[in-house]
């Protein structure tokens, strides 16, 4: 039950994080495009990347301060990094077909279930 603690509290974090980061970038560079939000998942892509690699050799922390940092304060700045790491998995064991089609198939039905569930809402509310 603990390591719940951990996650939600760095969830916390990540989820302000990633607000403040993106506030501060519209308001520096606009919002006409999505500039915080790519900031965001580059960043977020690239710390991730970061924690796992430094954890694996060196640094030994317990499960819930991994799961705080990976899981919770990574996983509320940005989901993507998430999808990040699970993308490069699956290439370093070699799957590179199931890759493509990971990456593909969670954008495209990730965008597609969006736009539908607006659809429907639309549908049923107009």
């Amino acid at each position: 039950m603990s390591i719940l603690f951990y996650i939600a509290a760095g969830g916390a974090i990540g989820s302000v994080a990633r607000y403040m980061s993106t506030a501060v970038v519209g308001a520096i560079l606009g919002t006409e495009f999505p500039w915080g939000i790519l900031l965001v998942n580059v960043s977020g892509s690239m710390i991730l990347g970061l924690l796992i690699e430094l954890m694996v050799p060196h640094w030994t922390l317990n499960m819930e301060w991994r799961a705080f940092l990976t899981i919770g304060i990574m996983g509320g700045f940005t989901t993507f990094s998430s999808f990040s790491l699970d993308t490069v998995a699956l290439m370093q064991r070699g799957d590179f077909a199931l890759a493509a089609l990971y990456v593909v198939g969670s954008v495209v039905l990730s965008v597609g279930a969006l736009f539908g569930a607006m659809m429907l809402v639309r549908t049923v509310f107009a």
